[in-house]
């Protein structure tokens, strides 16, 4: 059996349902292949015992005008914008927690930056621009700001964005916005001021930096693309979900034929574009007319792991410490990266006296944690909860829920040029492949929509010419 497209999309997560979106929108046929019985990818909300919790991404925020049109274009679907206790952000150090500085005032009276490095950041404008182009995040936090800016900043922002070492991560990689402040402007504070000052336009007046979700859960979001793609475009959209062992083949005539197990039938699809977004690892499986050695650099990405509770307490409001999360400082030594507040950041989440928080553990710095049993993981939490919470290590729990993510994170290390290369050499090789997904062009849910809309202009574009 087979059928005809123009373009056929491998995964059904947030960036291959919005690249799917703005090409049905512009006419052209789609399939969707996912190997899951389920659209989303790892965006899943749940709601169980009066709590709305997720198993995947909790928050992102409007960094780009994309998120905005997005949304912009689903009926069914609400943004939510966190509450103003979402701008306070917790950080642990010596067993008590402590804002994160916002402000002048709250930089030089914290305790958690050493007097040296306080004084030391007057300077930072003057300072040197840096000359290694793979200095690691932690390196030029350093080398600007001081090492405690490291140990009680940098290092636990890394931890609740990627899970990772922010001694391994590449600046120009992994915070690329932050890398080109220096490189532009010789300075992060003159960086920031600049960029403030440059004009802005009608969209980007829109993009507020705001944290936000989807109303009653990210679910709610994915769900209302889908929704639009079966009812608005269902003629020229088709979802072929449990497909197992895809593969794709490059034909002639610019043509990619797509193969995949469907109830145990083989099916086959063709299409003029081929968009894979599926993670690093499975595309020695899914490009086998490419040499494993060749992919390498994509097949060989190294991910972070990380285990998330979802905890849910009757009653528990009382135990709120009213702001977006908490993270834990690697010097720390604590066995949970961080944890996030969803009952205090949006509505609905729990019950008015009711608690919600999203513990996460593991990363590239505690990956044993992933050998522990379920128990064990209860255990550990119940103790990380008293120590940084004060939450009675005897209370119940009215919600427990753990999912772990054994590949959760793609870190973005020094080996990121030569993966990021490969992908444009292989683009350039094979007409109408086009690489999306999170192994480039960013992590977070923001820049997997705004890949989404690139790729849909640059089919859309080549088809114009």
């Amino acid at each position: 059996m087979k059928n005809f497209y123009d373009i056929t999309i491998i995964g059904s997560g947030l960036t291959g349902l919005t690249t799917a979106l703005n090409l049905a929108k512009a006419g052209k046929s789609v399939a969707i292949i996912e190997k899951d019985a389920y659209t989303g990818g790892q965006i899943q909300t749940y709601t169980e015992n009066g709590f709305t919790y997720e198993t995947g991404p909790n928050t992102a925020v409007i960094s780009n005008y994309e998120v905005i049109d997005l949304f912009n274009q689903l009926p069914t679907c609400e943004v939510e914008i966190a509450k103003e206790s979402a701008k306070k952000r917790l950080i642990f150090k010596n067993g008590s927690l402590y804002p994160l500085p916002s402000g002048l005032v709250s930089a030089i009276t914290t305790p958690l930056f050493s007097l040296k490095d306080k004084i030391n950041v007057l300077f930072e404008p003057i300072r040197d621009k840096g000359t290694n182009p793979d200095e690691s995040v932690a390196g030029i936090a350093a080398r600007r700001l001081g090492q405690s800016f490291v140990d009680y900043a940098v290092d636990p922002f890394i931890s609740g964005i990627y899970a990772g070492d922010p001694t391994k991560l590449v600046t120009r990689y992994a915070l690329p916005k932050l890398y080109n402040l220096e490189q532009t402007y010789g300075s992060f504070i003159k960086g920031a001021i600049g960029k403030a000052r440059l004009p802005k336009t009608e969209q980007d007046k829109l993009v507020s930096k705001k944290v936000f979700s989807a109303k009653n859960g990210l679910s709610q979001l994915t769900d209302a693309i889908v929704t639009e793609l079966k009812t608005r475009y269902s003629k020229t959209v088709t979802f072929y979900l449990n497909a197992q062992d895809a593969t794709i083949t490059p034909l002639n005539q610019n043509q990619w034929e797509t193969s995949f197990i469907q109830n145990g039938v083989r099916t086959t699809v063709e299409s003029e574009f081929i968009i894979p977004t599926t993670g690093g690892y499975t595309y020695i499986s899914l490009m086998p007319f490419i040499s494993k050695e060749r992919l390498k650099p994509i097949s060989d990405l190294i991910y972070a792991g990380v285990i998330q509770v979802s905890v849910g307490i009757r009653n528990g409001a009382t135990y709120s410490v009213n702001a977006f999360g908490s993270l834990m400082p690697g010097k720390e030594k604590r066995n949970v990266l961080g944890i996030l507040y969803p009952s205090d950041c949006f509505e609905n989440r729990a019950g008015v006296d009711d608690l919600l928080l999203s513990v996460f553990m593991g990363g590239t710095k505690n990956p044993l944690l992933f050998n522990k049993n379920d128990q064990e993981i209860e255990n550990l939490v119940r103790k990380e909860l008293f120590d940084i919470m004060n939450i009675p290590q005897s209370i119940h729990f009215d919600l427990f829920k753990i999912t772990r993510h054994e590949k959760a994170i793609p870190q973005y290390l020094a080996d990121s040029k030569e993966r990021f290369e490969l992908i444009g050499q292989l683009e350039a090789e094979y007409p109408g492949l086009i690489i999306g997904g999170n192994i480039h062009q960013g992590i977070g849910m923001p820049d997997r929509i705004k890949q989404a809309y690139l790729i849909s202009k640059r089919i859309i574009a080549s088809k114009e010419v």
